[in-house]
C-alpha cells in the first residue's frame, strides 16, 4: 500500500478588506478561533458554520496551534477594529434611546 505524503496549503483565503476566511466560505478566521476557544470541536464548528468543510477546519486549528502568536495577534488587531468602527458608528449615530424610539414606532403601525 502507497500512500502519498504531501504538504496541503492552508484553507485560508485573504479578501480585499484584509479579512482572512476559511477556504471559499464568508466565515471569518476570527469565527472558528473563538468557536474553538470557548470549547467546541471541529464538528461542532462544522455544525454550527455548515458551509465549512471538517477537513478545512483541522487544518485551521492547526495551523492556529502551530502559529497561535502570529493568529492571536490577528484576532487582537481585528478586535481593535471592531471597536473603532463601533465607536466610530456611536459617535455618528447616538444609540441613546433607540429601542423606546422602535417600540414606539412599532406601537404606531
Amino acid at each position: 500500500m502507497n500512500i502519498s505524503i504531501s504538504a496541503q496549503p492552508v484553507p485560508l483565503t485573504v479578501d480585499v478588506d484584509g479579512v482572512i476566511r476559511v477556504a471559499n466560505t464568508r466565515v471569518t478566521l476570527d469565527t472558528v478561533i473563538t468557536a474553538f476557544l470557548e470549547g467546541a470541536t471541529a464538528e461542532e464548528i462544522v455544525q454550527q458554520y455548515p458551509p465549512l468543510e471538517l477537513s478545512d477546519v483541522y487544518a485551521v486549528l492547526s495551523y492556529y496551534l502551530k502559529r497561535r502568536t502570529e493568529v492571536e495577534s490577528y484576532l487582537r488587531q481585528r478586535q481593535q477594529k471592531t471597536e473603532n468602527v463601533r465607536r466610530d458608528n456611536e459617535s455618528r449615530f447616538d444609540p441613546t434611546g433607540v429601542r423606546a424610539r422602535l417600540l414606539a414606532r412599532r406601537q404606531g403601525a
